[in-house]
């Protein structure tokens, strides 16, 4: 019996789907307490290549990832009292100046660095309607209201940046990148709260348990198909 190269690739690439799916897992698991994370998603697909002759022997299937995706839900949402912490109670994200170019987050952890720019906890600046940084003057009092309008001492200074996308991509640390064009959105921007991460920390385990036991599933059954590979070598030796 011989261990035929449609095997290998199917266990290989199972058990490289297990793999990616432990990281994602873990990944959500590790930002259950980051403010905004929103949790992501696996889908997966059966890869079929055809033109194989007819030959049902060298047909190969295989699975492997379709895609990534956000999970958008509205997580919950902790008052802190803290005037700088902003959540978005709706659809939507605040968009930020990074490095990178403009990106989009749902953690509304905001500070001001020396510079006076209201920044998020990376020190990226946060951008208002117009697409520029917002600048706060000193240590007067600021005040958000609902629909992101940004005072200070009673003065306005600024329009928060508040977009929705049909979908996004995620990037690292919070951040997404959206697809299509960006549109106005209703949500609500509640000062002195924080949306928390929408990762249900009970399903994540067991779906991180699920996951290790693929894992060694396809692992425990290469070694098998090994084994039963040399067994057969060694009886027609005989």
């Amino acid at each position: 019996m011989a261990l035929t190269v449609q095997a290998l690739y199917i266990l290989a690439a199972g058990g490289e789907r297990a793999s990616e799916q432990l990281d994602t897992v873990t990944n959500n698991i590790a930002n259950v307490n980051t403010p905004g994370f929103k949790k992501l998603l696996e889908e997966e697909m059966s890869q079929h290549i055809p033109n194989n002759g007819g030959d049902a022997y060298n047909l190969l299937v295989f699975p492997r990832f379709k895609a990534t995706h956000v999970v958008l839900s509205q997580g919950p949402l902790r008052k802190t009292g803290a005037p700088l912490d902003l959540a978005l109670e709706g659809k939507g994200f605040f968009a930020v100046k990074t490095k990178g170019g403009e990106l989009y987050t749902r953690n509304g952890h905001f500070f001001v660095d020396a510079l006076g720019r209201l920044v998020d906890s990376k020190g990226n600046p946060v951008l208002d309607i117009s697409g520029k940084e917002i600048v706060l003057q000193g240590n007067r009092e600021v005040t958000v209201t609902e629909d992101g309008v940004v005072y200070q001492g009673g003065v306005r200074v600024a329009v928060l940046k508040i977009v929705d996308f049909n979908s996004v991509s995620p990037v690292g640390d919070s951040y997404y990148q959206g697809k299509g064009t960006p549109r106005a959105t209703d949500a609500r921007v509640l000062q002195g709260y924080l949306e928390g991460s929408n990762v249900n920390v009970t399903k994540e385990m067991v779906n991180l348990i699920e996951a290790q036991r693929r894992f060694e599933m396809y692992g425990n059954i290469l070694r098998g198909l090994g084994q039963m590979n040399l067994k057969s070598n060694e009886i027609g030796k005989v």
